[in-house]
């Protein structure tokens, strides 16, 4: 692959909601001919709301990126404070620390989008 675009999605209005994970399936569609890995990141008030009844699109967008198998990350701290952990594992969210996967970003040299 030529190289690795990540999704971040932080905001948690329904424009950056719809828009970020409708670009990271526009990205998944498109990804094998155009040479790059994709990953999503969800974090601070995106994955707040991630798994609500008020933001059913979104999820559900989520949960299609996953079942495609794009690997989609949320922040285990945020996570743990919410009460979500089980249940974004059983989404089959992986969960990683903030940090740790910005670090990772940077030392594969990915092109991180945010919304």
């Amino acid at each position: 692959m030529a190289g690795k675009v990540v999704i971040h999605i932080f905001h948690d209005d329904p424009s950056a909601l719809n828009t970020g994970s409708h670009v990271a399936e526009r990205i998944r569609q498109t990804k094998d001919e155009n040479g790059v890995d994709l990953e999503v990141y969800i974090f601070g008030p995106a994955e707040k709301v991630l798994g609500g009844k008020d933001n059913e699109a979104y999820s559900k967008a989520i949960q299609g990126l996953v079942q495609a198998g794009v690997p989609v990350h949320t922040c285990i701290d945020i996570a743990n404070a919410i009460g979500a952990t089980e249940d974004f594992s059983a989404m089959g969210l992986d969960l990683e620390y903030a940090r740790d996967a910005f670090i990772r970003y940077a030392k594969e040299g990915a092109t991180v989008i945010s919304f």
